[in-house]
């Protein structure tokens, strides 16, 4: 029997899924693990993968249609079971005024994203690379007259929309605030590049550091579910990060476990697979908190919106040299503004209070992980 493969669902609010690109066409052999189309959901963009080795048939789904969650866009049958359905298929023309998969998919990457930017139709477009494919270039020179009608905003920016209003106006929200001192944070990230040699960011160190507060206070990895509050069962840490359609938030899963290094390239991974547009389901399935880090665009401190259905979420400022008491005494010590918003139904004020003190006080003596 061949194997279906269908519209996937990240979470249980989705409907429908958006066919953007097939990265396979109809008669290519493909293997299991494989991405073969490029789905937008509610959340991202993101690579479906083969479920199955053998030979892709029967796609249904076309580029730019909507489809419901769980139904069947195309078929991949083993290599013996090919035989009279391929024949039929090889001879069934395409419908009149619709362009076939193969062609529609005939567009590089970095092509598709500057026409869906610049409101370019491809497939009024003559491309110049490798059998007839519309490179990057030839949508930067695209005549006027070939430009389309861009939409006002993408489907992840409108659903980034639909679920923030959602969260603000359902959760009510309430903010803590938290200014540490990162000295020992900054000695602590330079002695972990040279023992690792990885690229080690604040990031990470801030990612191993809420991990460690939230197995110190699980209420913090907690959401509010059918009118009682859900723990998680995993440190599943989630980093909002900002693409072109809008911002999506990768999950680092089981963060308590993994070491700088790790984290460090499973960071790197998933946020540079964001930023392109090649995110997995499971790279966004099964957050339990999240860290929105805008330190890097020279914010001091900000309030962010928790991401439903969790509970809480943080926001990390700037690490700025700044004048502060030290034995009574003024000194100039670098810090960070730290701002936890919490969903008050599922974390309330003392809980909230006592998880960003923990946090606080591992960042500014990050050794007290090894005692």
């Amino acid at each position: 029997m061949p194997t279906d493969v269908i519209m996937p669902a990240l979470e249980l609010a989705q409907e429908t899924g958006k066919v953007l690109h097939w990265l396979k066409a109809p008669g290519d052999t493909v293997t299991r693990g494989e991405p073969i189309v490029e789905i937008e959901t509610d959340k991202a963009t993101v690579e479906i993968e083969a479920p199955a080795s053998g030979v892709l048939r029967d796609v249904t789904a076309r580029e730019g249609d909507t489809v419901p969650v769980g139904r069947t866009i195309a078929l991949i049958f083993a290599a013996g079971e090919t035989g009279v359905a391929m024949a039929t298929a090889a001879a069934r023309p395409t419908p009149p005024g619709k362009a076939s998969v193969a062609r529609l998919a005939a567009a590089s990457p970095k092509a598709r994203r500057l026409a869906a930017e610049r409101g370019v139709d491809l497939r009024a477009l003559r491309g110049s690379g490798p059998g007839g494919a519309v490179l990057a270039a030839d949508v930067v020179t695209a005549p006027a007259a070939q430009r389309a009608e861009a939409p006002a905003v993408g489907t992840v920016w409108r659903i980034m929309v639909e679920r923030m209003t959602a969260s603000w106006t359902t959760a009510p929200h309430f903010y803590l605030v938290r200014e540490v001192n990162v000295s020992r944070l900054v000695s602590w990230l330079e002695r972990a590049r040279k023992q690792t040699g990885a690229r080690i960011t604040y990031t990470d160190l801030l990612v191993k550091l809420v991990a460690a507060a939230l197995a110190q206070h699980p209420g913090a990895n907690a959401s509010w579910k059918d009118g009682a509050i859900a723990r998680n069962a995993e440190t599943n840490i989630g980093l909002a990060v900002a693409v072109d359609d809008g911002l999506v938030v990768p999950v680092l899963h089981r963060a308590d476990t993994l070491g700088l290094a790790e984290l460090a390239a499973r960071r790197e991974d998933v946020v540079s697979r964001a930023q392109a547009g090649k995110l997995r389901p499971a790279d966004l399935q099964g957050g339990g908190f999240t860290i929105s880090n805008l330190g890097m665009y020279g914010v001091d401190a900000f309030n962010a919106i928790v991401n439903p259905p969790q509970a809480a979420i943080l926001a990390v400022g700037r690490i700025a040299d700044r004048v502060v008491a030290v034995k009574g005494q003024p000194a100039v010590q670098p810090t960070m503004v730290l701002t936890l918003s919490c969903d008050h139904r599922a974390l309330d004020g003392a809980r909230g209070a006592q998880f960003l003190g923990a946090l606080a006080e591992l960042i500014e003596e990050p050794l007290a992980l090894l005692v």
